[in-house]
């Protein structure tokens, strides 16, 4: 069964609900669990969720979350 968490774009680290509704812009929400492939490595940004291109997540690691989909 998949799930809904939150992680911080900087450490990576899993994060409350209420520190992603805190800090939008600094936290990521992603599906885990059964029935979420996690067969590729995507980068995405962290205010808007939006997929960006590898190179901005090099560039700007505090601003972007790379998850496995």
């Amino acid at each position: 069964m998949a799930r809904s968490v939150s992680r911080s774009a900087s450490s990576g680290r899993f994060v409350s609900r209420a520190a992603a509704a805190r800090w939008p812009g600094k936290t990521t929400t992603e599906r885990v669990g059964s029935g979420t492939g996690n067969s590729r490595t995507v980068t995405r940004s962290a205010s808007t969720g939006r997929f960006v291109p590898a190179s901005r997540g090099k560039s700007d690691p505090s601003g972007t979350v790379t998850q496995r989909v």
